[in-house]
């Protein structure tokens, strides 16, 4: 009924979606996970691989892929959330836009301290940014505030924007040259951990140094502008508004 004969084969057959896989590890040795990425790209593309065969990055790699898709969905979140709470408590459309303004300008610097400093974009240094939008988004809510203030005592807008940004200029300077003197420790920390802690401080430091001048700059010039913006709006309005009631 039956022939028995030897033959060699697998002790163990693995699968992923049902598809054999065969699973290639290796260690970096210092080398950035993302290099390693597009080297083992590359060697693929090279391979010239029959379209029967995919090749799929799990670990570490699937880790970091999915933290970058996971952290752009959380940042168009922050900004809708931020937006939302800021409109509610100025009772504006146009000011909310004023502060989160500088936000953007502050993702390129804190990308840009983590080259500076050596490090790569990870879930902590992810938790740095956010952290940062924070922290820029307060110095943005401190300027616009006290100059409604001043307005509302009578000021002119130009003089009210002057008066703000000289009377906040200290506490924004004592906020920001505080902080970063709190994370150099942090950045600069040994022992179990370290590195994870490392890489949220690097970011606040280098992003929060670095925009400070443009942030201390964006918001009294867009302020200025939407406001503009605004009493145009307005003024077209009530022309149309003018024009329905003739008619």
């Amino acid at each position: 009924m039956a022939e028995f004969e030897r033959e060699r084969g697998p002790a163990q057959i693995d699968r992923l979606g049902r598809i054999r896989q065969v699973e290639l590890g290796a260690n970096l040795d210092g080398l950035p996970l993302g290099d390693a990425v597009a080297r083992v790209q590359a060697m693929i593309e090279e391979m010239k691989l029959p379209p029967e065969y995919e090749v799929v990055f799990t670990g570490r790699a699937k880790t970091m892929s999915e933290t970058i898709t996971n952290f752009l969905g959380a940042l168009a979140l922050s900004f809708l959330f931020m937006y939302m709470v800021l409109a509610a408590q100025f009772e504006s459309l146009l000011h909310p836009v004023t502060i989160m303004l500088s936000l953007p300008l502050s993702l390129p610097f804190a990308l840009l301290s983590l080259m500076l400093l050596g490090d790569t974009l990870n879930i902590y240094s992810t938790f740095g940014v956010f952290m940062l939008f924070g922290i820029i988004k307060k110095n943005g809510i401190l300027q616009v505030d006290y100059t409604n203030t001043l307005r509302e005592r009578g000021e002119a807008r130009d003089a009210a924007i002057v008066e703000a940004n000289k009377t906040r200029l200290r506490p924004i300077l004592m906020t920001t040259i505080t902080l970063i003197a709190g994370m150099i420790p942090i950045a600069l920390g040994k022992g179990p951990g370290a590195a994870s802690r490392a890489s949220m401080a690097k970011v606040i430091i280098g992003g929060q140094a670095l925009s400070l001048l443009i942030t201390l700059l964006i918001v009294p010039v867009a302020y200025s502008l939407f406001d503009d913006a605004g009493d145009a709006l307005s003024r077209a309005g009530r022309r149309l508004r003018g024009q329905k009631d003739e008619v």
